[in-house]
């Protein structure tokens, strides 16, 4: 079994030291609960209703930046996936997250899909999504938006990811009552059509008006989902990562074999 969890809390906009504070207690509690893999929410560096580019480019860092060197002493044998506001080399800025364990950073990945405002602060990611081979297993990651693509998490799959992770900051959105957030069914939807696991970590909180979903569920590979919050928590669920091997749905049918591309375009 493999320990997940997601912390959601409500990242300060534009306060950086907080920032760090908050994300690094996240992963000191992660570690007190044995978690393996962790993810903290999308732009948990920053905050993210930015007024402008030059107040992202204000708390903009790279990814060689002391904060994500704080992140790896922190992390230990604990794998971490955290959002940050990043300043590329080329300068651009983007909405990303890094991949990281007490080794280094493994990975960073650029958010390939922008909603709404982003797009008048971010440069969308040019590479595909990672697959990153962990201690843990096999994560592969998205963002938030990405998730409503389904060729991305089908991708991710057909490329070994046993447990799809996403920061995210999901605007709360009118939903009839006793029905889960629309992104959740989505991530849920993912997730069982994929056979693999998700785990999603969103934030809490009000910014600049805006108020979040705080819709951090963590789905297993039938796409149930076996753990979530709506508060400031850690959320944890143990996963059997494994049996995201098998896209067996029946004695004759299987989620990847079964596909026709040639049909799709």
């Amino acid at each position: 079994m493999t320990r997940v969890a997601c912390a959601q809390l409500a990242p300060r906009l534009g306060d950086l030291a907080e920032n760090r504070a908050r994300t690094l207690a996240a992963i000191h509690a992660a570690r007190l609960r044995d978690a393996e893999v962790l993810v903290l929410p999308e732009l948990a560096s920053s905050g993210y209703v930015f007024a402008d580019e030059a107040e992202a480019r204000s708390v903009a860092v790279p990814a060689r930046d002391p904060l994500l060197a704080d992140w790896v002493r922190a992390a230990g044998e604990l794998t971490v996936v955290a959002g940050f506001c990043e300043l590329g080399d080329d300068g651009a800025l983007y909405n990303s997250a890094a991949v990281l364990d007490g080794e280094g950073v493994r990975a960073v990945y650029r958010k390939t899909h922008l909603w709404d405002r982003e797009r008048l602060v971010f440069t969308p990611g040019e590479l595909p999504p990672p697959v990153v081979r962990t201690k843990a297993g096999s994560l592969g990651v998205l963002i938030c938006y990405d998730l409503e693509f389904p060729e991305l998490p089908r991708t991710l799959a057909l490329r070994g990811a046993e447990l799809i992770v996403a920061p995210v900051n999901w605007p709360l959105v009118p939903r009839p009552h006793g029905e889960r957030p629309p992104e959740v069914v989505q991530a849920m939807a993912a997730a069982r059509t994929n056979r693999v696991f998700v785990a999603i970590c969103d934030r809490t909180g009000t910014e600049r008006g805006q108020r979040w979903t705080a819709g951090t569920s963590i789905i297993d590979e039938s796409g149930w989902v076996v753990a979530e919050s709506t508060a400031d928590t850690l959320v944890v669920a143990d996963l059997d990562l494994s049996r995201a091997r098998d896209k067996a749905i029946s004695e004759r049918n299987d989620v990847l074999a079964d596909r026709r591309p040639e049909l799709y375009d």
